[in-house]
């Protein structure tokens, strides 16, 4: 009897141990883990627009004539690309830029009774970027190609003449830009052009070039 009562509690053992294998197991669920953030990197395509000041001068033999210095408003957009390797970011960028930059008028010693005036109506640049950037923060130094078109007036013995030509040269400057979100940045720069010389057929042939500083303020939307 003993024996019989040992062997069925042995079978009742191995079938509920069979019947448990059987079961899914019960697993407490892994803890939540919140992701990190995703780290900023200043590599991609940009767009945006500009606004800022501009002063220099209109310089060259004008046939005599000396432009006066000038001064405006330059306004425009942007684009261009980056690329970030370690702290170090380098791009490219070009811009084109609205301006009322106006010089004079000028009263050239050498032509008595001649009025002159010069307005530099657009420009625009191609250039590189290169600059550290402290996590959110640019600074960049940047140069290249410029170009721009620019209207030249003279008034002789109350007879007008008047000219435009497009003007070819180089910029250099630098800034610093910021990214307040993943996707849009601000920038302040300042960017000294150097239009060469070009010949305007007025009353006589005159040569006439700008030189001037711009300091912009920018905003960009990051792709």
């Amino acid at each position: 009897m003993i024996r019989l009562l040992i062997a069925s509690t042995a079978l009742v053992a191995l079938s509920a141990a069979a019947v448990a294998a059987d079961l899914p197991a019960r697993t407490q669920p892994a803890p939540f883990v919140p992701s990190a953030p995703p780290v900023f990197t200043w590599t991609g395509f940009y767009a945006g627009v500009n606004l800022g000041y501009a002063w220099g001068d209109f310089t060259g033999t004008t046939g005599g004539a000396l432009y006066d210095e000038g001064d405006g408003f330059v306004g425009g957009g942007q684009l261009g690309y980056n690329a970030q390797f370690g702290q170090f970011v380098a791009g490219l960028e070009t811009d084109l830029q609205w301006t009322n930059f106006e010089g004079g008028p000028a009263v050239p010693g050498a032509l008595a009774g001649t009025v002159s005036e010069a307005q530099l109506d657009y420009f625009g640049t191609v250039r590189a970027r290169a600059g550290v950037a402290l996590d959110r923060t640019l600074v960049f130094a940047t140069g290249g190609f410029a170009y721009g078109s620019a209207d030249v007036t003279a008034v002789v013995g109350g007879t007008t003449f008047s000219d435009d030509q497009t003007h070819w040269g180089w910029t250099l400057g630098g800034g610093v830009e910021h990214a307040f979100t993943n996707n849009l940045t601000a920038k302040v720069e300042y960017l000294y052009t150097d239009l060469d010389n070009e010949t305007y057929n007025l009353d006589v042939q005159r040569k006439a070039g700008v030189e001037f500083s711009t300091v912009r303020a920018g905003l960009n939307y990051k792709f």
